[in-house]
């Protein structure tokens, strides 16, 4: 009798490639990307970015293991722009990121753009514009792997996708013109306008008694975090930022701007009454409150369309939300090993000398380079490894393949920071409490971290706190390291990390369309930050920011004071003598307004929802936007 040898493992891991690649599709999506008019909110009509002529904008699906293609057409007319797919670690793929001048050139109206990837990672993400701080105006969507093998694949029923989100009424351009101008000293960000879900208002989920939902709930605002909470029902979460972790119950989360979580909630087994859906925006991180801001939205699960829609419950006291950095990952992945390189940085607010207000990385505030920072890497050769050639003003990091590298943020800044790594997932291994100052001076060790940190790719700073993140360099590309709340990526809170950059030279290719895109935006391809493509060293030219505030004062500055106070005492004289004058002659008169009193501060409640009338909003429904699968 002949014996039976057993494959090989060779031959198992070809088996198992082949079954892969077998049942894997091409998902195709065709975005023409221009204006249309929305109103979400009921309040304001604006225009806002559609893709195809609609908006809200496609649901981006596919299940791991699929190609996505996306072929994009910028219709806008007067702006450029790009594509981030946000938490994607696009392996092999970092000219796909997104990022305009970080990975590729931005995309000029009138032309094309075709992003090209391969999903390896499940999870709920979301796609957005990454160019001149453009996506609050419309350009954000889910993005949703599916995972045939979900450890929880038989603890639910259905999925659903929810989004919160801030909103504002007019167009980023002018919002930002303002924000950082001497009109803007202070940095104050502009305070959104609403609040929304799955952009809309008053929006009604349907549920079915006993039947078990899964939530994928995204944060695709600009800037306000979001306590979410569902009345009458807990949330059992189950995955954060793409990483499956070990359940956990909670009553009420928090998502930072570009956080996203999944949670299961099991429906009530009545139909007796309605529940009201809260998302509330986190109004600490408003330097100001307008009298008309209702800064919650308002939805229901729906158990009986013809019972009452209740008010939500007045929520006494602080919200205290889940703290997801107890959150144990599924895979049980301990702490990474002491780092190979440590990077430090500090999160300072501060004006330069055109009396704006940026935001900095140490001493650094960021300035896009003349050449994407990839085709730097790419042209530059062995001097790819020099963190000069990528300019001072993109605060370059060069990281070798293996590394383990360590992040630690300090906030030197009264306000929370949501920090967002692309290509990568980061271990969370210790946040302090707010005002506990910085790590360095904290008495923290090593000794304080998670034994087994959660994992994600949106991590909150808290004001006055800092935080310790850790990451494996397994993904050659090139990388930003950024605050997501997109008024401070525009003045300037963000880094790079140029992983490997050898190693990406040797595999990786610029597609023709990507240096079409260059050609007609007027940006080189080859060459160091400043363009130089002779003297890679050479960095005349580069773009920088404004100066620093000279230290004291300039003798222009002494000269302005000495007639400021002149033209001051001056004024008060003169308004001093008219009222001299005509003193004598005015009879007198009770002051206007006496024995009138301030009413008392208003005590703090859940707004009652505004905008468009009730409406059924299918979370299923045309999800995929269109596009197609093969």
């Amino acid at each position: 009798m002949a014996w039976l040898r057993p494959p090989s493992l060779s031959s198992l891991v070809r088996q198992l490639g082949f079954l892969a690649l077998a049942s894997a599709a091409t998902v195709k999506y065709d975005f023409e990307i221009g204006w249309v008019t929305a109103n979400p909110d009921g309040m304001a009509e604006r225009s806002t970015i559609g893709i195809n002529g609609q908006w809200p904008l496609p649901r981006i699906e596919a299940n791991i293991g699929d190609q996505i293609i996306v072929n994009v057409l910028n219709s806008l007319g007067d702006q450029s722009t790009s594509l981030h797919f946000h938490g994607l670690f696009m392996n092999g793929s970092t000219h796909m990121d997104g990022p305009s001048q970080a990975t590729q050139c931005p995309i000029s109206p009138g032309s094309r753009f075709t992003y090209n990837f391969t999903i390896d990672q499940p999870g709920t993400y979301w796609y957005h514009s990454h160019d001149h701080g453009q996506y609050p105006d419309g350009l954000r969507g889910p993005l949703i792997i599916h995972d045939p093998d979900s450890p929880f694949k038989d603890d639910y029923d259905e999925e659903l996708v929810l989004t919160v989100s801030d909103w504002y009424h007019d167009q980023m351009p002018g919002l930002l013109d303002f924000f950082i101008s001497k009109a803007n000293p202070t940095g104050a960000e502009p305070v959104p306008n609403s609040a929304l879900l799955n952009d809309t208002q008053n929006l009604k989920i349907s549920v079915e008694p006993g039947k078990r939902y899964l939530f994928r709930v995204i944060n695709v605002g600009a800037f306000a975090g979001q306590y979410l909470w569902f009345e009458g029902h807990n949330m059992t979460i189950i995955e954060v930022d793409g990483v499956y972790h070990q359940q956990a119950e909670a009553t009420m989360i928090y998502l930072s701007a570009a956080q996203r979580c999944s949670f299961i909630i099991t429906a009530r087994n009545d139909t007796s009454e309605n529940f009201p859906i809260v998302a509330s925006m986190d109004t600490s991180l408003f330097d100001t409150l307008p009298d008309d801001l209702n800064w919650n939205v308002t939805g229901w699960l729906t158990y009986d369309s013809t019972k009452p829609f209740p008010d939500p419950a007045v929520v006494d006291g602080d919200y205290e939300p889940f703290d997801d950095w107890t959150l144990v990952p599924w895979d049980n992945q301990t702490i990474y090993g002491e780092p190979d390189q440590s990077i430090s940085l500090d999160v300072i607010m501060d004006n330069l000398d055109d009396g704006a207000n940026y935001a900095f990385f140490n001493d650094i505030t960021y300035r896009a380079p003349k050449v994407p920072t990839l085709y730097t890497a790419l042209s530059s050769g062995e001097l790819a490894t020099d963190a000069t050639v990528y300019g001072k003003y993109t605060h370059p990091f060069v990281l070798e393949k293996g590394q383990v590298v360590e992040i630690i943020v300090n906030n030197i800044d009264p306000g929370k920071h949501p920090f967002h790594l692309h290509g990568h997932h980061f271990q969370a291994v210790w946040r302090s409490e707010e005002e506990a100052g910085t790590f360095q001076d904290s008495g923290v060790t090593s000794a304080n971290f998670s034994e087994v940190p959660m994992r994600r790719d949106t991590f909150v700073l808290y004001p006055n706190g800092n935080i310790v993140l850790r990451f494996l360099a397994y993904n050659p590309g090139v990388w930003l390291f950024h605050c997501h709340i997109e008024w401070h990526v525009q003045s300037g809170l963000m880094a790079t990390f140029v992983e490997a950059p050898l190693d990406l030279q040797k595999s990786l290719v610029i597609p023709q369309n990507h240096k079409d895109a260059c050609s007609a935006a007027g940006v080189p391809t080859v060459g160091n930050a400043a363009g130089n493509s002779v003297n890679y060293l050479d960095l005349s030219g580069q773009n920088v920011p404004p100066g620093l505030i000279p230290e004291g004062f300039t003798t222009r500055g002494i000269v302005a004071l000495v007639f400021s106070i002149i033209s001051g005492l001056l004024g008060v004289a003169v308004i001093a003598w008219y009222g001299f004058v005509g003193m004598a002659d005015q009879p007198a008169v009770e002051p206007a307004g006496a024995g009138v009193v301030s009413p008392a501060d208003a005590p703090v409640v859940v707004a009652e929802p505004k905008g468009p009338t009730p409406t059924e909003v299918s979370l299923v429904d045309g999800a995929g936007g269109g596009g197609t699968r093969t």
